[in-house]
């Protein structure tokens, strides 16, 4: 892989994929006019650097034009749009193809610490340190392309925030089963991803304590008996299915979010005629999820392989937003959500230009005569960052020594390059 530093980075998969002139005007819809000052901005939120001292790293910008750039380009909708480029380029390249058939993903929590007056406003999560933090909720497809990210509160639970990154990501993908970890589960997330075309596939922790329901008495199904709860409310599902179906509805076309109705169905359960019947229906397909992980040993092994790809993804994020130790110094949720589509946006900038390159190296020995079965492919992962500079000034200089098409000649490789 050849060394390069992340600005130079940011501007090759810029030029592959123009993802940069997402980031229009507010009010003209025009792109910004020169584009590195848009991606200084973008890596001021990413390495959580913050805008007065990347003016004072980099070159190209003064604090001034960073922040009018940041006011009126970088906003939750362009940033979306840019990153659905570069989440398509990612997907469609011939290597990625051996990462995963591209109808897969995961998605998990990651979590940052806040510092400064941040401190003050943050939750905390005792299982998961005694420190104020903030969440960072990540959905990623099985060839690695992180395709939604979201700040969320750490004191609240992850699976109300499942079906947001499945409905509202704005990428060309055909997610057909997701998988999250045991955090990301509950009965009513089981429920709306059966009724809009997903299957949830979580890895399930504890199983010995879950527990199946059925629509008869247990007595019919002898050796499952110590394992069955209860029986399925039939009625109840009937006598609100009118109302799951319009739920289901404006949770789709996004005329309210998944996560805000999960919110609120969980809130008052009890008491809600709706949220028991979601429950009824969550049971129904969490009972026959669970007896198929108990007899699918593939099932069990690909959640896994999926959750594990998450899992690098979040020590590569843990690389690049690596300024103030990592700490998060934002007090508003719109500062947060700007600190978490700038850090996904980068994270999958590496992963495609990561992609493009061990795709040349691997065509390049291949022409050489030496032999790389096919099968070893998919043990390939577009995740490191050793070969990148991450820290440092923030210079953009042109690309030296590049091969014709806009390459830069691999490392340690003699002979012709792949084009």
């Amino acid at each position: 892989m050849p060394r390069i530093r992340i600005t130079d980075l940011l501007n090759e998969v810029a030029a592959w994929t123009g993802f940069s002139e997402s980031f229009t005007h507010l009010r003209t819809e025009l792109p910004a006019e020169d584009r590195r000052v848009v991606l200084t901005a973008v890596l001021a939120d990413a390495t959580n650097l913050g805008l007065t001292r990347m003016a004072e790293a980099c070159t190209v910008a003064s604090y001034k034009q960073l922040v009018w750039t940041t006011g009126w380009h970088l906003r939750e909708e362009t940033y979306g749009q840019a990153l659905a480029k570069i989440v398509e380029a990612q997907q469609q390249h011939p290597l990625a193809r051996y990462f995963g058939a591209g109808m897969a993903s995961s998605s998990d929590g990651q979590n940052f610490p806040l510092a400064g007056r941040a401190e003050s406003i943050g939750a905390v999560n005792p299982h998961k340190g005694s420190e104020p933090a903030t969440g960072i909720y990540t959905h990623i497809s099985d060839r690695y392309a992180p395709f939604h990210a979201k700040p969320i509160s750490v004191s609240e639970g992850e699976a109300m925030h499942v079906l947001d990154g499945l409905l509202y990501h704005g990428a060309d993908l055909e997610i057909a089963i997701h998988h999250t970890d045991g955090g990301g589960v509950s009965d009513h997330v089981f429920a709306l991803c059966h009724l809009l075309g997903f299957r949830f596939a979580p890895r399930i922790p504890n199983l010995q304590d879950r527990r199946l329901h059925t629509f008869g008495g247990a007595t019919q199904w002898p050796v499952l008996e110590p394992f069955i709860a209860g029986r399925i409310d039939e009625a109840l599902i009937a006598t609100h299915w009118d109302d799951v179906l319009r739920l289901a509805t404006s949770v789709r076309t996004g005329t309210v979010s998944a996560s805000l109705m999960l919110r609120r169905l969980g809130s008052y359960p009890r008491q809600n005629g709706l949220a028991l019947a979601l429950r009824e229906i969550g049971r129904i397909e969490r009972t026959l999820f669970t007896l198929d992980w108990l007899e699918d040993p593939a099932l069990r092994r690909q959640a896994t392989a999926e959750l594990n790809k998450g899992e690098s993804r979040n020590s590569l994020a843990r690389a690049v937003c690596f300024h103030r130790l990592g700490r998060l110094h934002d007090r508003t949720y719109e500062s947060r959500q700007h600190r978490a589509s700038g850090l996904n946006l980068v994270v999958a900038a590496i992963i495609l230009w990561n992609t493009v390159y061990l795709g040349r190296a691997v065509d390049t020995l291949r022409r050489q005569g030496e032999v790389i079965p096919d099968e070893l492919l998919p043990h390939l992962a577009p995740l490191g960052w050793q070969h990148i500079n991450l820290t440092g000034d923030y210079l953009w200089t042109p690309t030296v020594g590049a091969v014709p098409g806009g390459f830069r000649p691999l490392r340690g490789i003699t002979g012709p390059v792949a084009a």
